[in-house]
Parts: structure tokens; C-alpha cells; sequence
């Protein structure tokens, strides 16, 4: 996965259907702990669609491995929380934009924060994360991914 670049086939919902390898580097003085999110802006629900909250990561890790956010969570370090996604089920949700409705981005956040417990916990909301996430986060890095379900042709 890069910067810019098509959403590989393992994070579509209907192919592999899992999270990716997600590195980053050690965040500033006062980082606590991290969270990373996947969201999709280009939604046609007037709010978007949330594909991946977790978070209360401990600060001693830089990456998490692809899947560990899928499936039996192998890989996600002790501690760390996730959410439902808009699918309505906890950890990564790949991408399954409607057919035909052009490209979709994806958007996924590392955050360092200032506390090793965000706050909320397994029962909360992506939209509450978030707002603890817009008091706590010392640094943040993004990284957008695009993928699109052609339509039918000839139509």
C-alpha cells in the first residue's frame, strides 16, 4: 500500500478482506500510546464510513502487522481496543465501495497521544474515538489509498 496509490485486493471486503502492515515512526516527546484509523470519506452516507478504530496501541510499538487487525487479531499488541466499524462488527472492515460510484478514498491515521488509555472503551463509537483522539493527539501522519468498483459498461 502507498501514498496516492490502489487500495490492494487483501484490504477489499470481498477479496482478502484484511487489515494491512501499518508502520510508522516513533512519535514526539509525550507520546503515550497510539491509535490507528481507516476511514472513507467519499461515502455516500453524508458522514462517511469508518473501516478501522484501534487505539490504546502502547507506546513501544511502530507497526502492526497485516491482519492484525482481522480475523483472530494475531498480531495486535495487548491492550489495544477496537471498535465497531460501519459494518457493525470490531476490527478492519475492507473497502466495498457501490459499483459504478467512482473512486473512493482511504484514509488511514497513525495518531500519537498524550495518555496510554484513551478513554472510551470496546463499545464506543469511531465519531467518539475521534474526539478524544482531536485532545490528545501530540502528532499524526496519514496515508491515502484509492479503490474503485467499476461499473457495468454499455449501460
Amino acid at each position: 500500500m502507498s501514498d496516492g496509490g490502489t487500495l490492494p485486493d487483501a484490504q477489499v471486503y470481498a477479496e482478502g478482506n484484511s487489515s494491512p502492515q501499518i508502520g510508522w515512526s516513533a512519535g514526539p516527546e509525550g507520546t503515550a500510546g497510539y491509535a490507528v484509523t481507516c476511514y472513507d470519506p467519499d461515502a455516500p452516507t453524508g458522514s462517511g464510513f469508518w473501516h478501522w478504530t484501534v487505539f490504546d496501541i502502547p507506546a513501544d510499538v511502530t507497526e502492526l502487522p497485516a491482519g492484525a487487525g482481522s480475523g483472530g487479531f494475531e498480531g495486535l499488541p495487548a491492550g489495544a481496543v477496537q471498535v465497531r466499524n460501519d459494518y457493525g462488527s470490531r476490527g478492519f472492515g475492507g473497502a466495498a465501495p457501490p459499483e459504478g460510484d467512482g473512486p473512493h478514498r482511504y484514509v488511514f491515521t497513525v495518531y500519537a497521544v498524550d495518555q496510554a488509555k484513551l478513554g472510551p472503551d470496546a463499545d464506543a463509537t469511531p465519531a467518539l474515538v475521534g474526539f478524544h483522539l482531536r485532545f490528545h493527539s501530540v502528532a499524526r501522519g496519514h496515508l491515502t489509498a484509492h479503490y474503485e468498483e467499476q461499473g457495468a459498461t454499455g449501460a
